[in-house]
């Protein structure tokens, strides 16, 4: 299917006050006709058009909500939350990734064809995914030369290091990665071009994740490569859950400087959202189908 992407500019004071506010009135499109059968949204600025597409719609449109709801539950007819957002209800489906894009398909067409700069690099290849400051910590200079050292010592090791970073990454960081990460046993993408980052993930021997993006370790873990997550900076009691359900699930292992010899299954929630939407509108939806 083509869906219908509807993006809101919500003005400074609606973004300010949502999902609390109304929608924005120059938001108009988002709830306008034609009403969709499904609309999804993400972000809590999104919510007062969601609502008001609910209620435009005289209550035909099956709304889903992904994340948390400031709101509460009557923010949607489904939300998918992840499970450590804590979130319980009739309507909640709590996954314990985020859905993501990455599918065996796009992973063995990956290691088929894959990126130039890494086809180059021998094995074993290490991917290094790497985020950066969040509104619950910053990357300072101990984080830095932590991972710069981890990146050396890969090297070093005899393996190569392919990395990528994220627009989150502090500049003080991509330097220093991009400074020792050259030919013939390293590869940092710089920005220019396509990002390899599918092509890192596909054809990595081992992954280590900065943990400081839930998502981004998502996608680590739907591979089938080991999964090492390096633990992020400040405070971090959510990503210490949901850290700590993916070691118990056998997904990751924290990174403690050494890559160890061990075999894990791909984990991805994506399928099982799937499901869980199809199965609560056919609920919702019944005869009207």
């Amino acid at each position: 299917m083509t869906p219908d992407i509807r993006c809101v500019v919500s003005r400074h004071v609606y973004a300010a006050l949502a999902p609390f506010a109304p929608a924005d009135p120059r938001d108009g499109f988002a709830h306008a006709p034609p009403y969709p059968d499904i609309a999804i949204a993400a972000g809590r600025r999104t919510i007062p058009a969601l609502r008001r597409l609910k209620r435009d719609s005289g209550g035909r449109t099956f709304t889903i909500y992904l994340n948390k709801p400031a709101n509460g539950l009557s923010a949607a007819d489904l939300i998918v939350a992840p499970r450590h957002d804590g979130l319980r209800g009739a309507n909640v489906f709590s996954p314990l990734t985020p859905a993501n894009r990455i599918t065996p398909e796009r992973l063995a067409a990956g290691r088929a064809a894959p990126d130039p700069s890494i086809a180059v690099l021998p094995r074993p290849r290490i991917a290094l995914i790497v985020g950066g400051d969040s509104r619950h910590g910053a990357y300072g200079a101990a984080h830095i030369a932590e991972l710069e050292h981890n990146a050396a010592s890969l090297l070093a090791a005899g393996r190569s290091v392919m990395a990528t970073a994220s627009r989150r990454t502090p500049t003080a960081l991509r330097e220093r990665l991009q400074r020792i990460l050259v030919a013939p046993s390293g590869c940092f993408w710089d920005g220019e071009g396509e990002n390899p980052y599918l092509s890192m993930l596909a054809n990595a021997d081992a992954i280590i994740v900065t943990g400081d993006s839930v998502n981004m370790v998502g996608e680590a873990v739907a591979t089938a490569a080991p999964v090492y997550v390096v633990p992020p900076p400040g405070r971090r009691i959510k990503i210490d859950a949901y850290l700590t359900a993916l070691a118990d699930a056998g997904a990751i292992r924290i990174w403690s400087g050494a890559l160890a010899d061990w075999r894990r299954a791909p984990l991805n929630a994506t399928p099982d959202i799937a499901r869980a939407v199809a199965q609560a509108y056919s609920a919702f939806a019944g005869p009207r189908r």
